[in-house]
């Protein structure tokens, strides 16, 4: 059975995130393994709008120092773009 609260896992609000917001487009993180297709159906559902079309950026993981000498990573993750049919509207905050 298809949840699309397991492919959305939260909007990403930054500040290119809310410039982008009055083009329309919204970001949202989800889950390496999912498709396009995926996404589009699970926005739809969840905020009861149309989109127009998905576009999906992986992000890898950052180098970081932990301590003196000890380095790590960020974990990567995949982010996607959604732009939405003119005249709809998703009230992130």
């Amino acid at each position: 059975m298809f949840n699309p609260y397991t492919i959305i896992k939260y909007p990403r609000i930054t500040e290119k995130a809310t410039a982008l917001s009055a083009e329309n487009k919204y970001l949202f993180v989800v889950p390496k393994n999912v498709k396009k297709y995926q996404i589009k159906m699970a926005i739809e559902q969840i905020y009861k709008v149309s989109v127009v079309s998905v576009a999906i950026v992986n992000m890898p993981g950052k180098k970081r120092r932990y301590r003196m000498s000890q380095e790590g990573y960020k974990p990567s993750y995949k982010k996607a773009i959604v732009t939405l049919k003119e005249g709809d509207k998703i009230a992130i905050t």
